[in-house]
């Protein structure tokens, strides 16, 4: 294995179509209303914008691959990309920020002065 992102990833999609047909479809079925490029209220360039976020948010290689270029393809620009990961590290640092707090409160009262 190279790497987790390789070309021919794909082809272990086979798995899922061999075992759990039903769970796929539904699945893709959901994918696409989601996804939808007319019929919703957030346009797709933005819902795209969105899953950039969330995907280097979780770090997923396949989602940054596929939502990066499916927002290009919707419109966006690279400072929008930019924004969107700059984004995505405010929510990460923010979430950090405040869980601290959480480390604070289950230490208090434990700490000798």
């Amino acid at each position: 294995m190279t790497g987790y992102l390789d070309s021919d990833d794909k082809k272990y999609t086979r798995v899922y179509k061999e075992q759990t047909p039903d769970i796929l479809k539904a699945f893709a079925d959901f994918d696409n209303a989601v996804f939808a490029a007319e019929g919703r209220e957030i346009p797709l360039k933005y819902r795209e914008l969105i899953a950039l976020g969330v995907a280097l948010t979780t770090q997923c290689t396949y989602c940054i691959d596929g939502h990066s270029n499916n927002a290009v393809k919707a419109g966006a620009t690279e400072a929008e990309l930019a924004e969107a990961a700059w984004v995505a590290a405010a929510i990460r640092a923010g979430g950090s920020y405040a869980h601290g707090r959480l480390a604070f409160k289950l230490t208090e009262g434990a700490h000798q002065h």
